[in-house]
């Protein structure tokens, strides 16, 4: 239970919903800042604006996916007024508050490190990431059969990457049928796509293995398809770019091309918000009680 707690929340998507559900059933005291468009009245949370004076009892903080922008701005999708995390704001936190997000800018960061509050980014745990990439893999076969008019079956695909999305993804795939390639850098990782009945491929050498791709996912954040990748990619091939910003692609020379690329970070609150928030709200419960316990009322 958190009976006791204050949780606030700042901004967010229709994720941040299920996350309220589950602090108000667990007791937790709530203020949503940022929710004033938001039609379902929550029982037990009281909306209010963004003011020093609203944050300075509050024991948790919770921020949308992406914290912040560059400029310290908070993204919510219930709100027509913008919301600007400053200085001020972070300075009438409690000491012992903790702050949880998806990913955090430097803004956030930087904001924050003069503080010394503890900062807890939920996409850096292994348990979310793997949760996270249900909805994530979903998503993205949905994208590759919409954008497509070949089957997924027994088509040449290739995975970039065999994180935690990765993995699911390239398995996915083998599971309907595909011809499937994963490349990584890694000795294990190589080893691991042998073992699940894969074709493996050091990540050097994806220039030569996209020459017959139908379908490539990346999922590595950082330039991996190049021009020069590209330009042996046939013209029918479709990228699908799971990375975060920007992304692991030339875009701009892939449109030139005529081939078919998009970016598409964040796919669960985009296929599936109500799974992907159930997700967020298993984790931030427990770390919030977890939180209490703590010695100095870090979450770990």
């Amino acid at each position: 239970m958190l009976t006791g707690i204050h949780v606030a929340f700042i901004g967010g998507d229709a994720r941040q919903l299920e996350v309220i559900k589950r602090c108000i059933q667990l007791d937790a005291s709530v203020t949503l800042v940022g929710f004033d468009n938001l039609e379902s009245n929550f029982t037990g949370a009281t909306k209010k604006p963004l003011t020093c004076d609203v944050l300075k009892d509050v024991d948790a903080l919770i921020l949308p996916i992406v914290g912040t922008d560059d400029q310290g701005y908070v993204e919510s999708i219930f709100c027509s007024k913008q919301l600007q995390l400053l200085d001020e704001h972070v300075a009438s936190l409690p000491s012992h508050c903790v702050v949880y997000t998806g990913m955090a800018k430097p803004y956030l960061k930087k904001l924050l490190a003069s503080t010394q509050l503890p900062l807890v980014e939920l996409l850096d745990r292994d348990d979310v990431a793997i949760y996270n990439s249900i909805p994530t893999v979903e998503g993205a076969l949905m994208m590759a059969i919409q954008h497509t008019d070949i089957t997924i079956h027994g088509s040449q695909s290739i995975v970039l990457g065999l994180g935690r999305t990765g993995l699911s993804m390239a398995r996915a795939l083998h599971a309907l049928g595909a011809r499937v390639r994963v490349g990584a850098r890694r000795q294990e990782h190589l080893a691991r796509i042998y073992e699940m009945g894969l074709t493996p491929f050091h990540i050097s050498e994806v220039r030569q293995q996209v020459t017959n791709a139908d379908f490539i996912f990346n999922t590595i954040p950082q330039l991996l398809l190049t021009a020069e990748v590209i330009a042996q990619m046939p013209q029918s091939a479709f990228i699908l770019d799971l990375a975060s910003k920007p992304g692991g692609t030339d875009f701009r020379y892939a449109e030139r091309r005529g081939i078919k690329a998009l970016l598409a970070p964040g796919l669960p609150g985009i296929v599936a918000p109500k799974t992907a928030g159930q997700i967020l709200a298993q984790t931030l419960s427990r770390l919030i009680a977890d939180q209490r316990k703590a010695p100095g009322g870090d979450a770990t």
